[in-house]
């Protein structure tokens, strides 16, 4: 992915997880004493549709922020299989040990896109991040089964049918494990959205309510999956914001 930044590097990374090589793509401080935020973002899709593109991690940097995405096992070079929310979830986990490792003091901000949002919401407290951001994200996969019947024989292919299939659903149950001690959570959605529907946030956002953790919302109402230049302006600015005041406020 040719770049040419002043401040950052653009590499591509190999890490071994389950004995796999799995790739991911990271957008580095060239300065990297000064390195304080790490963001992991978690991509949406599948294959080739949704693939990680630097433009979007570029949206995430400053002087003082690494940015890293996985492809996820499966894609762009990554060997093994994508599991869908399953054992992929590792090339999450592993990924972030890696960049602790290399940035102890650093806080660490999760960044879940449409299907990476299940992902997120999967992964944000095992990691130990301060804070999670699911942006347009799937919250329950029988919700998406049920809204997206365009992509049932994909969801039956890689995770089974719902009620055949059941314990594999529940081992994708995030919301149960999100309480009032969860890490923060911020919820970015487009009313308007067609491929992640807003009740997927609204779903989310009622057991955020219920169990008493923190949590914001952010609802565009005019935007779909992805906002308008303007819009995306002002939605950044927000998750910027979001991981300032997190921070600033962390013990």
């Amino acid at each position: 992915m040719p770049s040419d930044l002043s401040t950052h590097n653009v590499e591509e990374w190999v890490y071994e997880v389950d004995n796999l090589a799995v790739r991911g793509l990271c957008v580095i401080p060239k300065k990297k004493k000064q390195i304080e935020r790490i963001v992991v973002y978690l991509r949406g899709g599948k294959g080739q549709v949704g693939r990680v593109q630097l433009a979007r991690l570029l949206q995430f940097i400053t002087p003082h922020t690494v940015v890293f995405a996985p492809y996820y096992r499966g894609s762009n070079g990554s060997e093994g299989r994508d599991d869908f929310a399953g054992q992929d979830l590792r090339d999450v986990e592993v990924a972030v040990d890696v960049l602790k490792s290399q940035f102890p003091n650093s806080y660490l901000h999760l960044i879940g896109f449409s299907r990476g949002g299940i992902q997120g919401l999967l992964t944000f407290q095992s990691v130990k991040a301060d804070s999670y951001i699911i942006w347009g994200g799937v919250t329950d996969l029988h919700l998406m089964y049920e809204e997206r019947v365009d992509l049932r024989g994909m969801l039956r292919r890689m995770v089974g049918h719902p009620n055949k299939n059941h314990q594999a659903y529940e081992a994708r149950n995030a919301i149960k494990l999100i309480n009032a001690s969860s890490p923060p959570i911020l919820i970015v959605h487009g009313k308007e959205d067609v491929q992640v529907g807003i009740h997927q946030a609204y779903f989310l956002e009622e057991h955020l309510k219920k169990v008493g953790a923190t949590f914001e919302t952010f609802y565009q109402n005019k935007e779909g999956h992805v906002p308008r230049p303007p819009q995306m302006k002002e939605t950044l600015a927000k998750i910027h914001q979001w991981m300032q005041n997190v921070e600033e406020t962390s013990p």
